[in-house]
């Protein structure tokens, strides 16, 4: 285990350094959650009916998944990891004794840790700050905010989990395009990065609470501006956990497979 903190640590540590990528990405995310917000607040005006969530839900819910979103988006790809399966580096990852697919995750999980500890509190202490209606909430309840703490936590393993199955689908298919890319497309709408998902019809609804997308994100938030009951949050928690259990033991043995067909071309 010692050795898995190391390889987090390394990654985690690599990521402080590009500072003004963070500050650029500052920058972005405040800009498109005032435009995101803008257009929400015009809706609500509009005089809709039967809305999901309240105007503040919404745009706590907003401004949260712009603040996180170095930590639990898909589309986050580990170049390097890449680099080394199309390459041939990988046979350097297999002379260590050591589990590939936990070297892997755990490289991962710092990149993500570090790109988010950055970001995340600027823009949560801006947001704070800004004059109603376009100010970050604060929790419904001291319960929610602890389910949300454990759920987020939860949700951020299960990502890394999902994000390490890219470079194993590509020791399979050689090339990172294609199914990748379609399951990022998938997992960005059906995690609520797009629309929240209370706003999406209900087959969508159905359809996504069986697939694990939605236990990335969309749970947590929820839990924290009220939009899910307490009953409701430790019943979706449960959900993440046995997902990350799916998904982790999936990667592994997705893994293990391939390794016994793998080839490292070049002399």
């Amino acid at each position: 285990m010692k050795a898995y903190i190391t390889y987090f640590k390394l990654k985690f540590i690599s990521g402080l350094q590009y500072r003004q990528a963070a500050y650029a990405g500052i920058a972005t995310q405040f800009f498109f959650g005032i435009v995101y917000i803008m257009v929400y607040i015009a809706f609500y005006q509009s005089g809709g009916k039967n809305i999901p969530m309240t105007l503040s839900q919404i745009i706590t819910y907003l401004w949260l998944n712009q603040a996180l979103l170095a930590l639990i988006n898909q589309f986050s790809r580990d170049k390097e990891l890449f680099k080394l399966v199309k390459g041939g580096g990988i046979s350097y990852e297999l002379a260590r004794p050591k589990s590939l697919y936990f070297m892997w995750y755990f490289k991962i999980l710092g990149q993500r840790l570090s790109n988010v500890t950055l970001r995340v509190f600027p823009l949560l202490f801006v947001t704070i700050l800004l004059p109603e209606p376009y100010n970050l909430s604060a929790p419904s309840s001291i319960n929610c905010l602890i389910l949300f703490i454990v759920s987020l936590i939860l949700g951020t393993l299960l990502v890394t989990a999902l994000t390490v199955l890219y470079p194993i689908i590509t020791l399979t298919t050689i090339d990172e395009n294609g199914i990748v890319n379609i399951v990022i497309t998938i997992s960005d709408i059906l995690s609520g990065l797009v629309v929240p998902i209370p706003f999406f019809p209900l087959f969508l609804q159905k359809i996504s609470s069986v697939l694990p997308f939605q236990y990335i994100s969309d749970l947590p938030f929820r839990i924290y501006v009220g939009n899910i009951s307490i009953s409701n949050g430790i019943y979706g928690i449960v959900i993440q956990f046995i997902w990350l259990i799916i998904i982790t033991l999936l990667g592994v043995l997705l893994l293990n497979k391939s390794m016994k067909r793998v080839v490292v071309q070049g002399g």
